[in-house]
């Protein structure tokens, strides 16, 4: 039997781990994670947010003869009342081995269906995952972080990129160099991170400040420390500013950014990067995991 590259998993909650005022940390489990294929990064998944009585809406995404295409559709033609919530998350630690998967939560109370359903979940509770499948033979993709041969980086992002942040640091090999920086809501929101002696990493307090202006401000800083470290390259022409997600392969020029969060502030800073300091577009990887005022267009 052929496998499609994505699949949905049946999971429960086996342990919810309180990491600060703003983050929590959700391990699922199921028997159908032995087949979860990733190694991590900031590997996408989908996740189906169950109704109150923990019941999902049967379209025909767990028949493995069934592309996500397939079913996606009929989820989009269901009536709201039937219409399980989906959100877009990314993998904090995968363990197919132990058939388990940590996702981290961004906690800001009942505003979104999955930040409300981790808020209240409890040991037991049902939720569904779209993840790759180890068993295709197409890859599954979601992973965006491709620096190449880069050897000095630039990662940045808010809390909803933390998860991913922190996955991609822990993966840095000795001798890269770079710096890392998280904008989260408190300073009690940094969290323990292990990385290699090259790498400086920065938790941005937003505390009263607009959401992105702590990460702006930390990013534009980064750009004066460079450009008085060594000559500002050329700029290539900007692509279409409305464009809010961009992951080209790495040019292998010795540089690599990363940009993820609220996609206002992170396509600013991606042309802040080219136009202004002159770093090659092809060698920025930005994605806009969310934009203000706006709930996630499943």
């Amino acid at each position: 039997m052929s496998h499609h590259p994505y699949r949905t998993f049946r999971t429960t909650v086996a342990r919810i781990t309180a990491l600060s005022p703003s983050f929590t940390r959700i391990t699922l489990a199921g028997d159908d994670l032995a087949h979860f294929g990733t190694d991590g990064l900031d590997q996408r998944i989908k996740l189906i947010i169950p109704f109150a009585d923990g019941t999902i809406t049967d379209v025909g995404q767990f028949d493995e003869t069934q592309s996500m295409t397939d079913w996606y559709r009929r989820w989009r033609e269901l009536p709201d009342e039937l219409r399980n919530p989906i959100r877009t998350y990314t993998i904090r630690s995968p363990r197919p081995g132990d058939r388990e998967i940590d996702v981290d939560f961004a906690l800001h109370g009942t505003e979104g269906p999955a930040s409300a359903w981790a808020g209240g979940a409890g040991v037991g509770d049902p939720m569904f995952v779209v993840g790759p499948d180890s068993r295709a033979e197409a890859p599954g993709g979601g992973i965006e972080w491709k620096p190449g041969t880069a050897t000095s980086v630039l990662i940045a992002g808010d809390e909803t990129a933390m998860p991913a942040i922190c996955s991609i640091v822990e993966s840095l090999h000795d001798g890269i160099t770079g710096d890392v920086c998280i904008e989260v809501p408190t300073e009690s929101d940094a969290l323990p991170l292990s990385a290699p002696d090259g790498v400086r990493v920065t938790w941005l307090a937003r505390g009263g400040a607009a959401h992105g202006v702590r990460l702006s401000a930390a990013v534009h800083a980064w750009g004066r420390e460079r450009a008085a470290a060594s000559a500002p390259g050329t700029a290539l022409a900007e692509t279409d500013p409305d464009v809010l997600w961009d992951v080209p392969e790495a040019v292998g020029s010795g540089e690599y950014a990363w940009l993820a969060g609220e996609a206002g502030t992170i396509t600013a800073l991606r042309r802040h990067l080219v136009r202004d300091l002159g770093i090659d577009r092809r060698s920025i990887a930005f994605m806009g995991y969310w934009r203000q005022g706006r709930a996630e267009a499943s």
